[in-house]
C-alpha cells in the first residue's frame, strides 16, 4: 500500500506537469461542479430514474483525491481519517481502470457478495462518501460561525 506522504507527492508532481498551479479549493470546486453536471446532464437528457444515471469512476476518484489535503489542515487528531481516506480514494481510483461507472462497481461487488466485506470497492466508496460529508460539515460549521461573529 501506498503511503499517504506518496501519494500526496505522486499528486504535486501530476499537477506540476500538467500546470495545474490553482488553488486547491478551485481545484476541487471545479472537479465536483463537473461532476454535478454530468449527473445533471444526464438526468435531463433521458428519462431515467436517479439511480440510472452513470457516473464514471475516474472523474469521481480524482475530485475525491483534490479534498485529501484538506484532512492534513485538520491536524493531528483527523490523521487516521487521512489515512483511510487517502487508501480508499486510491482504490477506487485502480478500480476505475476496469470499472468504467460506479454503478458496475456497486453492481460487481453485489453479484460478488462482497459489499460489506472490508476492502471491497463499494465499502470503499461508502468510506469516502462520509469522508466528503465530514469535510462539508465542517466547512459549513466554520462558514456559520464567521457569520456568527
Amino acid at each position: 500500500m501506498l503511503s499517504v506522504l506518496n501519494l500526496r507527492e505522486r499528486e504535486r508532481e501530476r499537477m506540476a506537469i500538467n500546470g495545474d498551479d490553482q488553488k486547491p479549493l478551485r481545484q476541487i470546486s471545479e472537479a465536483f461542479i463537473g461532476l454535478a453536471n454530468t449527473v445533471k446532464n444526464n438526468s435531463n437528457s433521458q428519462t431515467l430514474d436517479q439511480e440510472d444515471v452513470q457516473l464514471e469512476t475516474a472523474p469521481f476518484s480524482h475530485a475525491c483525491s483534490l479534498v485529501s489535503p484538506l484532512f492534513g489542515c485538520l491536524g493531528i487528531a483527523f490523521k487516521f481519517a487521512e489515512i483511510d481516506y487517502v487508501a480508499k480514494v486510491h482504490d477506487l481510483g485502480e478500480a476505475s481502470q476496469s470499472l468504467g461507472t460506479l454503478q458496475l462497481m456497486i453492481d460487481r461487488d453485489v453479484e460478488a457478495n462482497c459489499v460489506r466485506k472490508a476492502g471491497s470497492h463499494t465499502r470503499n466508496l461508502l468510506r469516502v462518501k462520509r469522508g466528503l460529508d465530514m469535510v462539508r460539515v465542517l466547512f459549513e460549521q466554520i462558514i456559520a460561525t464567521e457569520y456568527v461573529h
